[in-house]
């Protein structure tokens, strides 16, 4: 249902390919802040424009200044998936990102509650008895406070526009390609994990890092599917960014943060990181899930084919 009710708006598959461009011009333009400021600074600082590194500029700029304007591309991209959704679609971004008549607000609040809980229940546990010496104390109070009116306010809508994006807008475009729902389902995540390829960590750590990437994005993709809306992905990819901006960071990940904890052991990647939370966490969490939505019928609302509904059970949105 949730993606089948594309069909009631203008859904050739050439518009998805322009909106999504129109969706990448806007996220563009939202960078020029951040890019003039890095440029602004290499001059004042006699870096020169030509020594700038993705790298150096994460070290250029006070983090939360920095965090400020890379989050700000993302309301401008929200911008540019407004035109494209209303524009080439005749659409309502309501229904781009639910199949109910509006948001599941409880549904957002129980995903963020329930993951916020937890990820920072795992840091805490690994802080004070795991692996204590993997840690710095981090807090300045000043800091922390600007730290956090600019996560509160801007990570969600970072995490939605990614979630309104995949989970939404090309779930909903691969699904009328392909007439079925493990094609979008494949697709997005695989496109989700690979945008992850220019992050820090991947530097770091090394492209299998990407299992865990696409990995998440078939977590959320399922978790949409099976409870056919975003909302839940929406509650749990926020909570995911903005309770670790705020408890920890370290320094050669994306949120580099004036945080709660520093992590400053030697970064490497194990196999049970990825093993861990994509192939015993994930299931757990989608297992709780279903018990708590009532999620059924599971290998038709992710393998089963979809269908158009008979004409006279809906009209174009917007005519």
């Amino acid at each position: 249902m949730f993606i089948a009710q594309a069909f009631k708006v203008r859904h050739e598959f050439w518009r998805y390919l322009i909106g999504s461009l129109i969706i990448f011009v806007a996220a563009l333009i939202g960078q020029f802040p951040l890019l003039g400021a890095v440029v602004f600074k290499a001059i004042e600082d006699g870096t020169g424009i030509e020594n700038i590194s993705e790298t150096s500029m994460y070290q250029m700029l006070d983090p939360n200044l920095f965090l400020f304007l890379a989050l700000l591309s993302f309301a401008v991209g929200f911008i540019g998936l407004y035109i494209a959704v209303k524009a080439l679609h005749s659409q309502k971004l309501t229904s781009v990102a639910t199949s109910r008549k509006k948001l599941d607000w409880k549904r957002i609040w129980f995903a963020f509650i329930f993951w916020g809980v937890i990820s920072s229940g795992l840091v805490l546990i690994d802080y004070f008895f795991l692996s204590p010496e993997s840690y710095e104390y981090n807090f300045e109070m000043k800091r922390f406070l600007i730290l956090a009116v600019i996560a509160i306010v801007l990570i969600p809508i970072q995490t939605s526009l990614e979630e309104y994006i995949f989970r939404g807008y090309l779930m909903q475009g691969f699904g009328m390609l392909a007439k079925n729902r493990w094609f979008p389902l494949l697709m997005t995540s695989v496109i989700f994990g690979l945008l992850h390829i220019a992050n820090p960590e991947i530097d770091k750590l090394g492209y299998s890092l990407l299992i865990y990437y696409i990995g998440t994005g078939l977590f959320l993709g399922i978790m949409t599917l099976m409870d056919e809306g975003t909302e839940l992905a929406l509650g749990f990819h926020a909570a995911n960014n903005l309770f670790t901006a705020l408890l920890v960071t370290a320094n050669w990940t994306a949120f580099q943060t004036h945080s709660i904890l520093k992590d400053v052991a030697e970064p490497k990647l194990e196999f049970i990181d990825m093993i861990l939370p994509v192939f015993i966490i994930f299931p757990i969490i989608l297992f709780i899930f279903s018990k708590v939505y009532k999620w059924n019928n599971w290998k038709d609302k992710l393998f089963g084919k979809i269908h158009e509904p008979p004409k006279e059970d809906y009209k174009i949105i917007g005519e």
